[in-house]
């Protein structure tokens, strides 16, 4: 009898990640974590970046790229690693893919209502995604009863994407930004930008022990976690080794240096992408 063709196992399909630059990476390294046997692809919008200034317009049309990229790459799951994108561009996502989409604004929220004890919960972001007033928004629909407030710390990606995590300017920046907060009596305050979590140390030294810092990272981990198992999009046990690939739409050595030092990942050899300007 003639022997049957044998058929190449095809490895898994990654879960595609995108943010506008190295802050996702924080969100990455939360889905290795508790998603160990997951491959993840990767983009990094650094030729773009930051997002926090652009029309919803803009970002809309920078999700959709960014996602028929991640598509290509045979991606089971859209994970938006952006607050800004998360909060403007989510929606028509959702409309226009096939495949879950998963933001960062709810998680974060979440995190939030779990951590406060008085009530007042501060949150921090690029200007588009404070004055979306998303995190609000998703905040209220959990408990009505805490106060938000919100403000807009622009400078915080710039500084980051350079690597300056421990720097007397940065710590300048930091309590010019946070004094409102901290004067409003907040007992949480939100990281609603997938950077800050790199500067985590910097700004819980300025705030005290008594703030609580909450980012969407380890949730949002969770929820893709929920999601693989609700749809059956969970990678089997298979001989193929999960890897985790990243591609930047422009070259950032200093990306490269805060993904590896900060986080402890192992990134590797960069995909370049191009995308429109």
């Amino acid at each position: 009898m003639p022997k049957k063709p044998t058929t190449k196992e095809e490895p898994p399909r990654p879960i595609g990640v995108f943010d506008s630059g190295v802050g996702g990476l924080t969100v990455v390294a939360e889905l290795r974590k508790l998603l160990p046997n997951e491959s993840i692809f990767y983009i990094g919008d650094t030729a773009r970046v930051p997002y926090g200034g652009k029309s919803q317009a803009t970002i809309e049309r920078y999700s959709q790229e960014l996602a028929g990229l991640l598509l290509a790459e045979r991606a089971k799951v859209i994970v938006v690693a952006c607050n800004t994108a998360s909060a403007l561009a989510v929606q028509s996502l959702e409309e226009t893919l096939r495949v879950p989409v998963i933001g960062v604004i709810r998680p974060g929220a979440e995190a939030a209502v779990k951590a406060t004890r008085n009530g007042k919960v501060g949150v921090i972001g690029t200007r588009a995604t404070v004055f979306s007033k998303a995190y609000e928004r998703a905040i209220e629909a959990l408990d009505d009863e805490i106060e938000v407030i919100a403000e807009p710390c622009p400078m915080f990606v710039p500084l980051i994407e350079e690597g300056w995590l421990d720097d007397e300017v940065t710590n300048r920046v930091i309590a010019r930004y946070l004094e409102k907060l901290l004067r409003a009596g907040v007992d949480t305050i939100v990281l609603g930008c997938t950077h800050y979590p790199l500067l985590r140390a910097a700004i819980q030294r300025f705030v005290g022990p008594d703030v609580a810092l909450v980012d969407s990272a380890q949730n949002t981990a969770i929820a893709v976690q929920k999601t693989l198992k609700q749809h059956k999009l969970a990678a089997p046990k298979t001989k193929h080794p999960s890897k985790l690939q990243v591609a930047l739409t422009d070259p950032s050595t200093a990306f490269l240096r805060v993904a590896e030092e900060a986080l402890g990942l192992g990134v590797g050899e960069v995909l370049p992408r191009a995308v429109q300007k």
